[in-house]
């Protein structure tokens, strides 16, 4: 089998099953691991996945600029950000990450809602600026322009200092094997942070982030308390992280 035949064949079944297992796959073609891993490599190299312990899950299409991102998917991220700002409570503190589905979830809290957000991002923050009764923490940092949000050692560092009582997650990957996941480093740092000062953490996903992974990790799902979806998320997709503890949220 030519080598463009094998990685066609590969991307096939990535798209058909969602996941690659090298074991497996080298198996049923009767070839070797390491060929398979070869063309893995090659494949991650063209950004046509990430390659993950034991096989390769699709590359989260969640990696271009916050322009192209904010194009992509709105109406789900709509919906997704409307079933976010439900949970919101009156009086609570907040913490709202960056990301396109965040950004929704901030345009949609109710103008009743008195509540606090605390966020590293001033995109949600301007999103909040007509708010009349969200009082508004803007934590700063070395400025990530890719994601629109502040990182680095003082954003952790502010971030240490609050209890939260829920945390809104954007992850560019969401996959219940390889956990949640994201393409910058001092990112995922950022958001290990928030995670670790507030009492829930709920994950916003977008359909391409599904079963979908980036390059680094920020925390196992089971980690989370909850996933909001969109609400034609087959269950087959669902289930796993159900599997692992977290409460799915149909938007």
């Amino acid at each position: 089998m030519l080598t463009q035949q094998r990685k066609q064949l590969i991307l096939d079944k990535l798209r058909q099953d969602g996941r690659i297992v090298a074991a497996s796959l080298s198996e049923s073609l009767n070839l070797s691991e390491d060929t398979i891993r070869r063309d893995l490599r090659a494949l991650a190299a063209e950004g046509l996945l990430q390659r993950v312990h034991g096989g390769a899950l699709p590359a989260s299409p969640a990696a271009g600029n916050f322009a192209v991102r904010s194009a992509l998917a709105v109406p789900g991220k709509q919906a997704i950000g409307r079933a976010g700002a439900a949970l919101v409570q009156p009086g609570q503190v907040v913490f709202i990450d960056g990301g396109t589905s965040c950004q929704q979830l901030a345009l949609q809290l109710p103008s009743s809602l008195r509540a606090t957000v605390v966020t590293h991002s001033p995109t949600i923050a301007l999103a909040l600026v007509e708010h009349p009764l969200i009082e508004v923490q803007l934590l700063g940092g070395r400025f990530y322009k890719h994601s629109v949000v502040a990182v680095g050692a003082a954003t952790v560092e502010a971030i240490s200092r609050i209890h939260a009582d829920l945390y809104f997650m954007g992850a560019s990957g969401v996959s219940a094997s390889s956990g949640l996941s994201t393409g910058d480093m001092e990112e995922a740092l950022v958001k290990r942070a928030l995670m670790a000062q507030a009492a829930e953490t709920w994950v916003l996903a977008s359909a391409e982030k599904l079963n979908a992974a980036s390059p680094y990790v920020i925390a196992a799902c089971r980690e989370a308390a909850g996933l909001v979806v969109e609400a034609d998320t087959p269950e087959k997709i669902c289930a796993p992280f159900e599997a692992e503890g977290l409460t799915v949220l149909r938007a």
